[in-house]
C-alpha cells in the first residue's frame, strides 16, 4: 500500500527532530516557533540558572563553593563589597515580604533588560545585568518561569550598606578597578 508523500515527510521531520534533541538531560532551548510546555521552560530555567551560576550570589553557601540546595534562591548574608559599598545576594524566591513574590514574569523579565526593578530601582553591583540583557526572550522567559516555580522561603537579607560605613557580617571584596578595568562613559 502506497503512503501518501504528506505521511512520509512528516514522519521524516520526526525521526529528525528526535535526533536533535538535547542529550545528558539539558532542557531543550526554544524551537523555531515551537512553544515549550510549562514544565520545559521552568526545567530550561532550573538548568539556565544552573550554568549561569546565579546561585553563587542568591543561595547561601554558593559563595563558598558549598550551596544549600535546600535553601536555593533564598539570598545570602555573605556581602560584596566594592566602591558601591556592600550589596547582598537578594531572596529570588517568591516570598511577597522578602523575595520576589509580588513581581510577576514580566518584571521579572524586565530586570534583566534594563537593570531595573519593577519599583524602578536600579539593581546593585556586581549583578551582572547588562549581560542577562543579552538573553533571548525565550531563556529571559524561562528563567522567570523557574524563579516564580521555587517555593517561597521568608529570609530578609541585609539592606545595603553605603560605601562610608563598616558591614558587620562578613564579605566578599573587589578591589577598586586599576585603570584597564575603569568604565567608559560615554560622551554626550
Amino acid at each position: 500500500m502506497k503512503r501518501p508523500i504528506t505521511t512520509l515527510c512528516i514522519a521524516a521531520a520526526l525521526v529528525g527532530a528526535a535526533s536533535c534533541a538535547p542529550q545528558s538531560g539539558t532542557p531543550a532551548a526554544p524551537g523555531a516557533g515551537v512553544p515549550m510546555t510549562r514544565a520545559q521552560l521552568v526545567a530550561r530555567g532550573d538548568y539556565l540558572t544552573t550554568v549561569m551560576g546565579c546561585g553563587h550570589c542568591h543561595t547561601p553557601g554558593g559563595a563558598f563553593g558549598a550551596p544549600d540546595q535546600s535553601r536555593r534562591f533564598a539570598g545570602q548574608e555573605v556581602g560584596w563589597a566594592g566602591t558601591w559599598g556592600v550589596t547582598y545576594g537578594r531572596n529570588l524566591t517568591p516570598d511577597p515580604e522578602t523575595g520576589i513574590g509580588k513581581w510577576t514574569e514580566a518584571d521579572i523579565i524586565k530586570v534583566f533588560q534594563t537593570g531595573a526593578r519593577p519599583d524602578s530601582t536600579a539593581v546593585l553591583h556586581p549583578m551582572p545585568w547588562p549581560w542577562l540583557a543579552t538573553l533571548t526572550k525565550e531563556d529571559a522567559s524561562a528563567i522567570a518561569a523557574f524563579l516564580k516555580s521555587l517555593s517561597p522561603m521568608i529570609h530578609k537579607v541585609p539592606d545595603k550598606i553605603p560605601s562610608d560605613k563598616k558591614p558587620t557580617g562578613p564579605v566578599i571584596t573587589f578591589p577598586a578597578p586599576p585603570d584597564w578595568e575603569v568604565p567608559v562613559v560615554p560622551a554626550g
